[in-house]
Formats: structure tokens, C-alpha cells, sequence
């Protein structure tokens, strides 16, 4: 189903939330492991851990929702919102699926606002 027009300023601006949720939850994943858990096993010191660990959990979920939103104005398939969900938990993939997601996202916006056709089903991966 081709984007309304008129939906355009708002699947904007749920992709820049989306992206922003994308940055912050990957950052605070390499974190985590990259840091935190070195700390806690060979340091012995679970700060990172205590401090970041449930603030990325809920800022997961944020992440989430924020894909789901935005995937159901663009009419992406529930497959790559699984995909786009499990890279969430893979250090370094979620900047991966964010890249991806963004230039699906902006090439349907460019289609609409040409006004050409678009794909009735995207392809249930997180590339093109």
C-alpha cells in the first residue's frame, strides 16, 4: 500500500525517534557487554552493571514500540519487525538494522512524494 502524503510528516518524525531509540539502546548494549560485564566478572565491580543494566531494559521496550510504530505507518511486514526487534539484542546489530530501516523507510517517502508506485510487500529482510 503506497504512503498518504499526508502521513509523511509524521513517519518523519517516527523515524527520527526510532533512530534516535536505535543509537542510545545499541551504545548502551556495547556498553554493557564491552565494559560492564568485564568489570563485574574480572573486576569485580558490577556498577555498570547495576546502573546500566535496567535502564537499557526499559529503554529496549521503548524500542520496540518505537519500531512498531513506525513499521505500521510504512506497512512493513511482521517479519522484519521480528528482525529489527532481535538485532535489539546483538551488540553492533542494531546500528545495522537502524541503517537499513532508515533507507527503506526514506526511499518509500521519495516514492510517495514522486508519486511512483510502491511495493505492496517489502522483502522480510533488514536489507535491500
Amino acid at each position: 500500500m503506497p504512503l498518504d502524503r499526508d502521513e509523511i510528516p509524521t513517519i518523519r518524525k517516527s523515524l527520527t525517534f526510532y533512530r534516535v531509540m536505535a543509537w542510545v539502546v545499541g551504545i548502551q548494549l556495547v556498553v554493557l557487554i564491552c565494559v560492564g560485564v568485564p568489570l563485574k566478572y574480572f573486576g569485580g565491580n558490577d556498577a555498570v552493571v547495576v546502573t546500566l543494566g535496567p535502564l537499557h531494559g526499559w529503554l529496549y521496550m521503548v524500542l520496540l514500540i518505537s519500531a512498531y510504530l513506525l513499521g505500521r505507518r510504512v506497512d512493513w511486514p511482521w517479519m522484519r519487525l521480528i528482525l529489527i526487534a532481535l538485532a535489539g539484542t546483538v551488540p553492533f546489530l542494531s546500528f545495522v538494522a537502524e541503517h537499513y530501516a532508515t533507507k527503506d523507510v526514506r526511499r518509500r517517502i521519495a516514492l510517495a512524494e514522486a508519486g511512483a508506485p510502491q511495493p505492496a510487500v517489502d522483502q522480510p529482510t533488514m536489507g535491500d
